[in-house]
């Protein structure tokens, strides 16, 4: 008997074609061993900053990260990675639905047998990652923001559940610890919009608020040409403000959670404070180059964040220098 083929179907086909074969569902699970295996490989090989970090964790929590970090990371690739907005949608419903199933114990892919352990250890509620499905969801429908609110409101649900899921995995769960990582978070998207202003173009995406835009003169067509001009100077330059401020807002967090998490904290700060320091090196002419971090400064970052673990454990006031 002929098995019908429905649109859903192809959109599912189409959007594992675009992506790694291991990220497929596969039609029985790993074992725990095997699904940690799994997710250690992907956190270690796919991004740097992810590995020299865990150089830090507790042992016990690095298990937990990599699922952590696996989770986000596959989320992402298959809202920006597939090419084809359709197909994304459907392979995030299909994800949601995984996620629903590593709650209930019934789980398939190899990052939701892993995190379903680190769920059940560290306590972790659905929400935070149901939260970050709705960002990638939104990725593939909006992509431009009227306001700075509307900018945040995107940052909820896009960077500040990864910072809570890292609380909770750490054993911390109350609304001040919270607040102050949406802090962080947002402060880091926020940096990383203002770096990659060229690549998210040209991908018809542009997170300045438009009414920032049109309050320093700044059109889309300038972005698009790459056209730098005092404007577009400006309206950076208030946009890096602004991010920087949210990092300082953010910084007493680093006081208070334990060492080693701390480090992990004032790493991203520092590294996402550089970040916005970058543009301002470059007169905040994003549309010439993309702001980087040399290797030589990021030891720097990384010595500077070790010296306040190991030599001044006791000081809780941060130099964002």
């Amino acid at each position: 008997m002929p098995v019908h083929v429905t649109q859903h179907d192809e959109l599912i086909k189409k959007g594992w074609s675009a992506l790694p074969p291991g990220y497929r569902i596969p039609d029985h699970p790993p074992t725990l061993e095997e699904a940690r295996a799994w997710c250690r490989r992907l956190a270690e090989t796919h991004y740097e900053n992810f590995h020299v970090a865990s150089w830090f964790l507790p042992e016990r929590l690095r298990p937990h990260f990599h699922s952590i970090y696996a989770y986000c990371r596959v989320s992402d690739d298959l809202g920006d990675e597939v090419g084809d907005p359709e197909a994304s949608l459907a392979l995030l419903d299909l994800w949601g639905q995984e996620l629903d199933a590593c709650y209930q114990g019934t789980a398939r892919h190899p990052v939701f047998v892993a995190l379903a352990e680190t769920i059940r250890a560290c306590d972790i509620p659905k929400e935070p990652f149901a939260d970050l499905l709705v960002a990638f969801r939104q990725d593939q429908t909006i992509n431009r923001f009227a306001t700075m609110a509307d900018v945040l409101g995107y940052c909820r649900y896009s960077a500040n559940p990864v910072g809570r899921i890292v609380l909770y995995a750490c054993g911390y769960r109350d609304p001040e610890r919270f607040a102050l990582s949406d802090q962080t978070c947002s402060a880091l998207q926020l940096a990383n919009f203002w770096q990659d202003v060229r690549v998210d173009y040209a991908k018809n995406r542009i997170y300045f608020p438009l009414d920032d835009m049109t309050r320093f003169g700044v059109t889309e067509e300038m972005i698009a040409a790459a056209r730098f001009a005092p404007q577009f100077r400006d309206l950076m330059r208030h946009e890096v403000d602004f991010a920087r401020a949210m990092f300082q807002d953010g910084l007493p967090l680093i006081g208070m959670v334990d060492r080693q998490l701390a480090l992990d904290l004032d790493l991203f700060s520092r590294g996402g404070l550089e970040i916005l320091r970058a543009i301002q090196r470059q007169n905040y002419n994003v549309l010439r180059a993309r702001p980087a971090i040399s290797k030589t400064r990021k030891l720097t970052l990384l010595l500077r964040a070790l010296a306040h673990k190991f030599v001044y454990p006791k000081i809780k006031k941060w130099s964002a220098a």
